[in-house]
């Protein structure tokens, strides 16, 4: 239970924020993350200093080449590892499609990865389409976490993956655990009232009761390839996410160290 893909069926709600943020906690607490960054996008890359100049660099080989996720990690600032991403990975949809071997194989290479440490936390960055990478995501995965910025279309997004995951149980048979989080929220204004409580009408507990507020040091951090709490450690978004972090280990939807799953 220590495999999260943060994932919305829509962009700009803070994916890429979240998992580098709550990959930094995970790091400052003691644990740091192998993340995974499956956006071709590769910003979680770039934000971590992390610009590989061929696919072959990148997890776009681990598809394409046979390499093992081992031999594309790279260490980033906190102790974490990364497998980079790159713009190459566009193209896994047309070459793989989405039979079930290439639906499960990033599950199995992050099983080959951590079999001697099955405690490592890791953490997924995926695109908001619903296609071969982000399938790959969620199968992998053991939670979802899935953010929502206060706003209507991110509320949509997020009404989606809901109705995806639905749809993948049959495949799974199981059904993942999900949390949704606000980002971006700011008690002032109405829509952000109004989009927290539609997310608990529809969601109910599954929505954490962390919110992660609108905050300057959230959105300037990307810019100095730091996350929050390297940029700004007495800031109110470290603090918001040190409380997601600190919520999600008591309700165990990630699992403190060196307990059995």
């Amino acid at each position: 239970m220590n495999r999260i893909t943060v994932f919305n069926q829509k962009g700009g709600v803070g994916k890429t924020t979240t998992t580098l943020n709550l990959g930094a906690a995970l790091a400052l607490a003691g644990r740091p993350p192998l993340l995974i960054d499956l956006d071709p996008q590769a910003h979680l890359s770039a934000i971590l200093g992390v610009q590989v100049d061929s696919g072959s660099k990148s997890v776009f080989a681990f598809y394409t080449e046979g390499r093992k996720l081992s031999e594309l990690t790279c260490p980033v600032a906190g102790g974490a590892q990364l497998v980079a991403s790159h713009s190459e990975l566009t193209k896994v949809d047309s070459l793989f499609g989405k039979g079930p071997n290439i639906l499960n194989h990033l599950n199995q290479g992050i099983t080959d990865e951590i079999e001697n440490e099955p405690s490592r936390p890791v953490l997924i960055d995926c695109c908001p389409l619903v296609g071969v990478l982000s399938l790959n995501a969620v199968f992998a995965a053991d939670r979802i976490l899935i953010p929502v910025s206060t706003d209507f279309l991110a509320l949509k997004g997020a009404v989606a993956v809901t109705r995806t995951l639905k749809a993948l149980e049959h495949v799974l048979k199981r059904r993942i655990g999900r949390r949704y989080l606000l980002t971006r929220f700011d008690a002032r204004r109405k829509m952000s009232g109004e989009v927290m409580r539609q997310l608990e009408e529809n969601f109910g507990g599954e929505v954490c009761r962390t919110r992660i507020a609108e905050n300057v040091s959230i959105a300037e951090s990307p810019a100095h390839s730091m996350d929050v709490f390297a940029h700004a450690p007495a800031s109110r978004g470290a603090k918001d996410y040190k409380d997601l972090l600190e919520e999600l280990v008591a309700e165990k939807f990630l699992l403190p160290p060196d307990t059995p799953e």
